[in-house]
Order: structure tokens, then C-alpha cells, then sequence
């Protein structure tokens, strides 16, 4: 029966219906790809929400309710432009650049930013914690630190983690290049091998990376050494030039693997 319907509607349908398809695919994935651990999130639910309890309001004859909710999403398209305004101009500004390569630039400047800071702060003896996004969202930890929204320096790193300053007891994220929220709490590891002599900022920095992807660069406040964190393992004792080896290894190993997955696509 189903092979007879296929047999039926398979002359109907046109190269350009594919294409349609395929075009339409490609922009939803996109749009899900840049609002992935954002607010923009939270914030398409709570508006699915609305759009439900509406139908819902039809359904169970509420007129009120549903007259109110009518009222709202009759201006739906402007509704969308105000609430996801941030998110249209930052997709609009990705739209006019090269794809791909201006996230790998941003980020592989950021790295060199973050080793001379973590060189600064270690002889400083200052204490540090910065968590670079790579595949998994870091969205949830945002809500609990301060927005930055700002490039990666040095300057700025060692501004924020400077003892006198209210935000250096917690995280920097770095995300796509770019120092998104500082002050951030992250969760602590559980892991009962870890040593005893690693303090809260380091049982931070390993737990980041336990339940993401992500790297963290840790720099102690008591010794001044640096450690990197990645998938739930430390290593410690770094110095500048050996900590900038590894975060371009990672990163420039993961550009690799997604080149790699996009040829295979293709």
C-alpha cells in the first residue's frame, strides 16, 4: 500500500520541491545553530507557550482568553522582531561574512589573548578561571554571571580577575571568540580522585568540563601555576608556551574533524 502511494506521488514532485525542501532545512539549521544556549531559546518556548494556550482557549470556548491572546499575536511579526531583536542582528551581521572562517579567526585571537594573560596573572600569583565553548552550549551558566559581550584581550582578562575587582572570584566565558559573561559559577566536581591541595576554583574549572565539552584555563592564586581542564582531566605545572600549544592543538583539531564532516557531507 505504501510503496503504491509512493509510486503515486513520486512523478509530482519537482527538482525545485527538493531544492525548496533542502534550502528551508539549511535555514532552520542555521537558526538553530546561533540561538543554541541562548536566551533566544527560553524565549521561542515561552512564545510556543502562548500560541498554545490560545488554540487551547479556542478549543474550550474561553472567549475572553482567547480574545486577549488574539490581540497579542495579531501582530505576531512585530512581536518576533522585538522579543528576538538581538538575535536578527547578529544573524543579519553573520550573513555578510565568509562562513565558518570568521568564527576560527575570532577564536584561534582569542586564544593568543588567553595565554598571555594566563602568563600575566600566574607571575601576578593572581587568581584565574576562563571557560572556552566549543560544541556543547554554555547558555545555562550565563544566567548566573555578569554580560561582557566584549573581544578577548589580555587587558580586559587581567582587569577582570584583578583582586580588587568584584568579578574575579568567578568564570569568564569565552564563547565563539568572544568574552560573552564573567563572574560566572560554575558546578564543582564530584569526582572523589581529585586531589585534596585543589581548591574551589580548580574543582570548578574540572567540573565545567565534566558535564560539557568545554576547556578551562585555571591559574592558582596561591602558587601562580597554570592548568588546563579538559574532558574532566587536569593538567597542571603549565607554562605559557606549553598552555598555547595545547588550546591550538584542541581547537585547530576540531576545525579539522568539522572540515573533515563537512567533505563527507558534501
Amino acid at each position: 500500500m505504501i510503496v503504491q502511494t509512493l509510486e503515486q506521488y513520486l512523478p509530482l514532485i519537482r527538482w525545485q520541491d527538493v531544492v525548496d525542501i533542502l534550502v528551508v532545512a539549511y535555514i532552520i539549521y542555521r537558526v538553530v545553530l546561533l540561538v543554541r544556549g541562548t536566551r533566544a531559546v527560553h524565549m521561542a518556548a515561552g512564545l510556543a507557550v502562548i500560541i498554545l494556550v490560545y488554540f487551547i482557549a479556542r478549543y474550550l470556548e474561553l472567549y475572553t482568553l482567547h480574545w486577549l491572546l488574539g490581540t497579542v499575536l495579531s501582530s505576531l511579526f512585530l512581536l518576533i522582531i522585538i522579543v528576538f531583536q538581538d538575535d536578527i542582528r547578529r544573524v543579519l551581521t553573520q550573513m555578510g561574512q565568509p562562513p565558518f572562517l570568521k568564527y576560527r579567526v575570532k577564536t584561534f585571537q582569542a586564544l593568543e589573548e588567553i595565554a598571555k594573560a594566563a602568563s600575566t596573572l600566574s607571575q601576578s600569583k593572581t587568581g584565574a578561571l576562563i571557560v572556552l565553548e566549543r560544541d556543547v552550549g554554555l547558555g545555562d551558566y550565563l544566567e548566573t554571571g555578569v554580560g561582557i559581550h566584549a573581544s578577548v584581550t589580555q587587558m580586559l582578562l587581567c582587569t577582570i580577575f584583578a583582586k580588587c575587582t568584584p568579578l574575579h572570584d568567578g568564570a569568564v566565558i569565552i564563547q565563539k571568540g568572544r568574552l560573552t559573561a564573567a563572574g560566572v559559577v560554575l558546578p564543582l566536581s564530584t569526582n572523589p580522585n581529585i586531589s585534596k591541595r585543589l581548591g574551589t576554583r580548580h574543582r570548578a574549572g574540572i567540573g565545567i568540563t565534566e558535564q560539557t565539552d568545554a576547556v578551562s584555563v585555571i591559574v592558582s592564586e596561591e602558587t601562580g601555576t597554570i592548568s588546563v581542564a579538559i574532558a574532566g582531566r587536569i593538567t597542571r605545572d603549565l607554562d605559557p608556551g606549553t598552555l598555547r600549544r595545547i588550546l591550538h592543538n584542541t581547537f585547530a583539531t576540531e576545525e579539522s574533524e568539522k572540515r573533515w564532516w563537512r567533505r563527507r557531507i558534501a
